[in-house]
């Protein structure tokens, strides 16, 4: 079992949590807690592996310039507005 010192502060917001009724117990509270922080590292790491392989297709050479980018959405966008009237 974990047991943790929240400080002051931290464990008053816990139990005005329970006590409100927005969640039955401290334990519920850290839980949702731990949850929260996972999926943020979850997250994280996807991001970092997402960076990961963009600066390997840039080392690469497998880029587009911001011209070429700029241009074919202006280009989709036109056409898509050229639909709607």
């Amino acid at each position: 079992m974990i047991r943790a010192e929240l400080g002051d502060q931290l464990e008053a917001f816990v139990m005005r949590l329970v006590e409100t009724g927005r969640y039955t117990s401290e334990s519920e509270v850290l839980r949702e807690g731990v949850r929260l922080i996972r999926d943020r590292e979850a997250s994280l790491a996807a991001l970092d592996r997402s960076i990961t392989i963009a600066l390997d297709q840039a080392q690469a050479g497998q880029t587009k310039s911001a011209e070429e980018v700029f241009d074919r959405l202006e280009s989709k966008y036109r056409s898509l507005g050229a639909g709607t009237e």
